[in-house]
């Protein structure tokens, strides 16, 4: 467990910028709070000190604003920036190196037992705001950008946006070695489909018009000379 702290601790010199030291981050930053906190009370779910795992999980949502069921399964090097509002649910599973920003929801959309919280596979980063309904997958190394809400399974390398999330980045590029990682959830310029159909309908209402326009002045230019035809 110790040797999981200190990787939970070495990655938030990797993640954030604004980290000028382990004193500063040991004091300063409630999601390492939260998850140190987390490792220990999920320890104590396992050993069946269900009731002592929750109450005290209760008392680190009062002090740090972070959420985390003792249940849930999280994996090695897990980043939680800023924190404030993130919620983990019991059946939540969450793979290594993986970052969530804060407003985020790993939710349940049942009331029946079993899974029903999402899975995140190694790598996800989830934006600020997102929301991860029911018993999906979010595939490796996936992006959910801010306030996106999820409700359907997310291949690996893509990104998605929007409400209902929808699929903007197919098999994005790995960003240069340089610059790993992509706060937010956001890879370079995202198209949002909807947008780009709803552009490209009002293109084709622009060349209709225009033909309209075309035609009504043939039709003129034919009756001022004393012409007549059916148009087209």
């Amino acid at each position: 467990m110790f040797q999981r702290i200190k990787q939970d601790i070495e990655v938030i010199f990797q993640r954030d910028p604004a980290a000028n030291g382990v004193l500063e981050v040991l004091l300063c930053y409630p999601g390492l709070h939260a998850i140190v906190a987390y490792r220990l009370f999920h320890w104590l779910w396992l050993k069946k000190f269900r009731l002592l795992a929750r109450f005290l999980s209760n008392l680190t949502r009062f002090l740090t604003g972070i959420e985390i069921h003792p249940a849930a399964r999280i994996g090695l090097r897990f980043f939680i920036d800023h924190g404030m509002g993130v919620v983990i649910g019991e059946t939540t599973q969450i793979g290594d190196d993986v970052t969530l920003y804060h407003g985020v929801t790993l939710g349940g959309t049942s009331w029946n037992a079993g899974k029903r919280h999402p899975t995140l596979e190694n790598g996800v980063v989830v934006g600020a705001g997102a929301k991860i309904l029911g018993p999906i997958t979010i595939g490796s190394n996936a992006r959910v950008g801010s306030n996106a809400v999820v409700v359907s399974d997310v291949p690996a390398d893509t990104t998605v946006v929007g409400v209902p999330g929808r699929l903007v980045m197919p098999k994005f590029k790995p960003a240069p070695a340089n610059d790993t990682f992509s706060s937010y959830g956001q890879n370079g310029v995202m198209v949002d489909p909807v947008a780009k159909a709803v552009t490209c309908l009002l293109e084709q209402v622009r060349h209709l018009d225009d033909r309209v326009k075309q035609l009504e002045h043939l039709e003129h230019d034919e009756s001022t000379q004393g012409k007549t035809r059916e148009l087209p």
